[in-house]
């Protein structure tokens, strides 16, 4: 049976992003790519070899919200959280 997330514990999962070592560190407002990757914990849920080609295919299939600035892809948090959102319901 799978548990509901609240709201407020929602939110909390987008404020920090896990460092790697078992401990968190404060979100930006706007994600690079690896902060991303590591903000969805895509190499815990993924067995792609190239964590990055699981950003582009949810980018063209899922169409997750990207900006790019000086051709360099970013995110930000809020529509990264809004399209998750969209995504669970």
């Amino acid at each position: 049976m799978k548990r509901a997330i609240s709201d407020n514990n929602f939110l909390n999962l987008f404020n920090n992003l896990p460092d790697g070592n078992g401990g968190f560190t404060p979100c930006p407002e706007v994600l690079t790519e690896d902060e991303l990757i590591r903000l969805l914990r895509i190499p815990e849920i993924s067995k792609a070899e190239d964590f990055h080609n699981v950003v582009k295919n949810l980018k063209r299939m899922r169409d997750l919200p990207c900006v790019h600035i000086c051709r360099q892809p970013l995110y930000p948090r809020d529509m990264v959280m809004e399209w998750v959102k969209g995504q669970r319901e």
